[in-house]
């Protein structure tokens, strides 16, 4: 493995890690959506684009570069993402929505097919079609056929921060003059924005303050700068995989520290998304290694030698 790839996954695998814990402190808030986003946002614009100023060289470059190019699609899917997950932790079960932001291998490959010209193999179909039948078993009501209306409104968001997320690891994977920092920042800044407006300033202080904002003033910049700067060194379905450590770990801790103990389908259905996903994202490596080792060295044939 290539010394920069190994590099870019042990980034993944810390942001990954850092951010399982964040749903937990999401709930100890007792927020709702737009409070927690008001909350989040804010304050994550805060610490990166004040990271920003006291690192970046090239301010008056990097200022221009949110003009044009690829700069603006981060920031757009930086305000969708902020937007769109604390809307499912606020009205549906935490394991539909993880199940839905777990899809984020698949819609990488879709997008590198649409936006670079990558043929999406018979693999890619087959993991969406097992991927969207686990969701769909995770969103039924229990022993019947009718859909869960919080569980499909989470999965919903879920698989919108899916996209966002996988849009931009494809973009800044393939773009790597756009200011990380600034461009994360000011998406996150247009989020917090919209939540204070619709929750207003009055009912800010509302609900646990300090659970919100240690998960976003800690936990969510920490987790997404690792995992942004991760698809800088190694492929963003590296990364994707990486994130599925938070679709097991995050009911796992919601469910030990809240007692919100997901339901059998969910759990066959997370079960039929996360093992999906590992075979789809593990598979390419394995056959790559498997060319990489060099055959055997045959035998020659024994040749005698003739006598005098």
């Amino acid at each position: 493995m290539a010394r920069g790839s190994a590099f870019g996954i042990g980034l993944a695998l810390a942001g990954a890690l850092i951010l399982t814990p964040d749903v937990v402190f999401m709930r100890w808030s007792g927020m709702s959506a737009a409070q927690m986003l008001g909350w989040r946002g804010l304050c994550m614009a805060l610490v990166f684009v004040l990271a920003w100023g006291l690192t970046s060289r090239t301010r008056k470059s990097d200022l221009a570069a949110l003009a044009g190019g690829a700069a603006p699609l981060v920031v757009l899917c930086q305000a969708g993402n902020a937007t769109l997950f604390p809307l499912g932790i606020a009205l549906a079960p935490v394991t539909p929505v993880l199940l839905g932001v777990a899809t984020v291998p698949v819609w990488s490959a879709l997008l590198a097919r649409v936006l670079h010209g990558e043929r999406a193999s018979a693999a890619t179909w087959t993991a969406i079609a097992l991927v969207l039948a686990g969701i769909a078993l995770a969103v039924t009501d229990h022993g019947d056929a009718a859909l869960d209306a919080g569980a499909l409104t989470g999965a919903a968001c879920g698989l919108g921060v899916a996209l966002a997320l996988a849009v931009n690891f494809v973009t800044l994977r393939h773009n790597p003059q756009v200011p990380l920092l600034l461009a994360i920042g000011l998406g996150a800044f247009i989020a917090g924005c919209a939540g204070w407006i619709f929750a207003g300033p009055a009912r800010m202080t509302q609900g646990n303050v300090p659970a919100i904002l240690f998960t976003a003033l800690l936990i969510l910049p920490t987790a997404f700068f690792l995992l942004s700067l991760a698809s800088r060194y190694t492929a963003a379905a590296n990364v994707s995989l990486l994130m599925l450590l938070e679709t097991v770990l995050a009911p796992l801790w919601v469910w030990l520290a809240l007692g919100e103990a997901p339901t059998g389908r969910m759990l066959a259905g997370g079960a039929v998304v996360v093992v999906t996903l590992a075979i789809y994202v593990l598979r390419p490596r394995r056959r790559e290694r498997l060319a990489s080792v060099p055959p055997l060295p045959t035998t020659p044939p024994e040749t005698t030698t003739p006598g005098p």
